[in-house]
């Protein structure tokens, strides 16, 4: 999740880069049965063994008659658990670390989705549910250590940053790895400490550190309002380009203070073109509403809580007022970007919060109008970044660039519907892009899915295996598909 030239989501993974650009798939799986080999560790290699997860795998697979998408899930969920955890435990706090796979390094956004897949299983699992928490715990001490950053390094008292880092214009503080401001890096750490709460019960997580922590986020959600001033934020980076760095002396472009938060950077860790970025302050809406539950229910700060609820509703405001833009073709829909000045970009990206992912994020309803609208336009040539091929079909964005589509916009698509023929197509196209290499990458080619980037990216393998539950549960009929 980072621009460095070397190790990047704009690289392709080597291996795969030099395969025939022009080979395509077939309508069937080009893989015969007998590769269908499980791809996870050695269980004694594996980072964390969940009981809990090991049986879904086992109930859920024997229900998938096609042994592809068998194969695919079971590799794909317990990813995380299996390569990316550290979990310390013990007599005292757990302290769990969550790296994105091929990069070192925990991002707040990453980490979150990463385990959201196996939050159902707490309840059966007091081991898995105290990696959970361990997670709540060692996220709460980032966004003390510094709210502007996006990730983290392992040993937060390093001042060795990620080496793409190293000589960016910021005020770098100890422990970050990249300092790239991004409004959802504050919202995935509520969410998931949310539900963690809202599942167990369990206080322990949330004490004083935890409630300086939700001040914090209230704080730095009001400052880069920019009423009154830029605020304390800015970042410049020597790059090749220009999404990887902040114009106006690192402060981004500029706009006008509606009452929405300015965020430097997209879920892509790409820069905003315009800074009101649409969907993170609907993410900001409902984890204001969360922030504000639990500092009422945990921490009986009501002065905090009202504080929350007052921003909340400025947000909201702001976003009836603003968030809607007129286009040709789409009609009322939302913009991704606007400026407040009434400049609006229209476009989409696959990273959640996108505008097709907010109902996934309950930052709005499946059949919301403007959803609606907004939908059929990011799923159609008139988002400059849905991509069709002989592949597949989907949203992709500047990060990789053009022909490039990203398997987690497919799969946030079929989350967020409830026709089965959409749902049975985004299958059908993750099974047929893989690669031969049973998981989910970042991005491949509309054309050729051989050509791809990131073997080893979690976040896309277990919200994959997050669609296969919701599947199991919601309409279990398609995992009978051949």
């Amino acid at each position: 999740m980072t621009s460095d030239p070397g190790i990047s989501r704009r690289t392709f993974v080597s291996g795969a880069a030099s395969l025939l650009a022009s080979s395509a798939i077939t309508p069937t799986s080009a893989f015969p049965q007998s590769s269908f080999t499980s791809k996870r560790p050695s269980p004694s290699a594996r980072r964390f063994r969940s009981k809990a997860v090991d049986g879904a795998i086992e109930s859920v697979s024997a229900k998938l008659r096609d042994s592809e998408l068998a194969w695919l899930f079971s590799n794909c969920l317990p990813n995380t658990l299996d390569t990316t955890v550290t979990f310390k435990s013990g007599p005292g706090a757990p302290d769990t670390i969550v790296v994105t796979g091929d990069i070192p390094a925990m991002w707040l956004r990453d980490s979150s989705a990463q385990v959201w897949p196996y939050l159902p299983f707490i309840t059966k699992d007091p081991d898995l549910a105290r990696l959970i928490e361990g997670v709540v715990r060692r996220q709460t001490r980032c966004i003390l250590a510094d709210p502007y950053a996006n990730a983290f390094m392992p040993d937060l008292s390093t001042r060795e940053p990620l080496k793409w880092s190293k000589t960016d214009n910021t005020d770098m503080k100890p422990g970050v790895g990249e300092r790239k401001w991004e409004v959802d890096s504050l919202c995935y750490p509520v969410r998931l400490a949310h539900e963690y709460w809202r599942l167990t019960h369990d206080n322990k997580p949330f004490g004083v550190e935890w409630a300086r922590a939700m001040h914090t986020i209230l704080e730095t959600f009001a400052a880069q309002q920019r009423k009154t001033s830029r605020g304390p934020y800015h970042f410049q980076r020597k790059a090749e380009t220009p999404y990887d760095t902040l114009s106006e002396d690192g402060f981004g472009n500029p706009a006008r203070p509606v009452g929405l938060i300015h965020s430097g950077f997209r879920p892509s860790d790409d820069s905003c073109i315009y800074p009101l970025n649409i969907p993170g302050n609907f993410f900001a809406v409902k984890t204001l509403e969360r922030i504000e539950e639990m500092l009422t229910e945990i921490a009986h700060d009501s002065a905090a809580a009202s504080q929350a609820s007052r921003l909340r509703g400025e947000i909201k405001a702001a976003l009836d007022a603003h968030a809607r833009t007129h286009h040709p073709k789409g009609g009322e829909i939302w913009a991704y970007e606007i400026d407040g000045f009434g400049n609006a970009l229209c476009m989409d990206d696959a990273n959640v919060p996108s505008l097709l992912g907010m109902p996934y994020l309950e930052a709005c309803t499946e059949n919301d109008s403007t959803y609606l609208a907004t939908r059929r336009f990011v799923l159609s040539d008139a988002n400059p970044y849905f991509f069709r091929g002989s592949a597949a079909e989907g949203i992709g964005g500047p990060h990789i660039g053009q022909d490039m589509i990203w398997p987690m916009g497919i799969i946030i698509r079929a989350l967020t519907t409830n026709d089965d023929t959409e749902q049975r197509q985004c299958l059908t196209w993750l099974k047929h892009t893989h690669a031969g290499t049973g998981f989910m990458h970042e991005s491949f080619n509309k054309d050729n899915p051989r050509k791809f980037t990131r073997d080893w990216f979690a976040w896309a393998n277990t919200l994959f295996g997050e669609l296969i539950l919701k599947l199991d549960k919601t309409d279990p009929r398609l995992l009978e598909m051949s």
